[in-house]
């Protein structure tokens, strides 16, 4: 295949780029400003590609600018399908990454995909904009919808919890100050996402939407004791009332069932590494690190 890919150069799109070249497939990195409609109309226009999996996202649930959140998230990827489908010889398949944070606080768990979304922040709230707008073009594209829950991974940036965390056990500092230690979260490894994405793009209904997902949890605590068996050293964790956010999804869990019936029936499996292999693998990751930078 042929991919266009938006996000090329973030943490998704770097591991996603390897995961689809190792297999075959020929990447083109979508370089234009998704919010720039002409730009980007030029580049859609000049790759010609058989698929594209759209990725960029303003993703930091915390970040400051509310309102890059729509201009990013909605408006970048509504130019996106416009330029996509006024080809004349339209995309196979269009995979668009949304987030199960749409979700919001949900009772259930695990949490399926017809579950009614209720997001809490701005962040869900531009993703599933971003899905309701994305299915008016489902009669000229042919969408696919992706979830995914919690992941991380090498390379991942230091404002997110996980990384956050190994580099202060890399570097074995005396304390961290964290928000709120009670949220449960899937830590899935950023290499079975792009392999399901992957998968998804070849063998995904059109129309569909799969959560990315495992099924499994672990509590704030489960890292932090996993990262002091790995690394031998204890960190003195200090709550800052600061960063704990009043719209805290407290637990994501996700049903995985949907998106297991496509790759079993593709005959393929997907990498889980534990969550103890993913976490050795950013500490090995922080530690290369260190030694460049001296």
């Amino acid at each position: 295949m042929k991919i266009l890919l938006t996000g090329a150069n973030g943490f998704t799109g770097r591991h996603f780029v390897q995961c689809a070249e190792q297999a075959g497939h020929q990447v083109t990195p979508m370089l234009a400003d998704l919010t720039d409609k002409a730009a980007v109309a030029d580049q859609v226009q000049q790759a010609q590609a058989d698929t594209v999996v759209h990725l960029a996202a303003i993703s930091f649930v915390g970040n400051a600018d509310d309102a890059a959140f729509y201009s990013v998230n909605v408006t970048g990827c509504i130019n996106l399908l416009s330029a996509c489908a006024a080809l004349p010889q339209r995309p196979r398949k269009v995979l668009l990454a949304s987030s199960a944070n749409i979700y919001g606080n949900c009772a259930n768990s695990p949490i399926g995909e017809e579950q009614t979304p209720a997001p809490v922040n701005h962040y869900g709230t531009s993703k599933l904009a971003m899905e309701h707008l994305a299915r008016t073009y489902a009669d000229r594209l042919p969408l696919v919808i992706t979830r995914p829950f919690n992941y991380t991974g090498p390379g991942q940036g230091k404002q997110f919890l996980i990384p956050k965390l190994v580099e202060h056990f890399a570097r074995k500092a005396p304390q961290i100050e964290l928000g709120n230690l009670h949220v449960e979260r899937e830590f899935n490894d950023v290499r079975m996402v792009c392999e399901s994405y992957l998968a998804l793009l070849q063998h995904g209904q059109s129309g569909e939407t799969y959560n990315i997902c495992s099924g499994q949890t672990y509590t704030l605590q489960q890292v932090l004791d996993t990262l002091v068996q790995l690394t031998g050293h204890q960190l003195q964790v200090n709550v800052n009332p600061a960063f704990v956010r009043a719209t805290e999804v407290h637990k994501l869990c996700g049903n995985p069932q949907r998106l297991h019936q496509i790759l079993a029936q593709a005959g393929i499996t997907c990498s889980q590494p534990t969550l103890a292999q993913t976490l050795q693998a950013m500490l090995n990751e922080s530690h290369v690190a260190d030694v460049i930078a001296c």
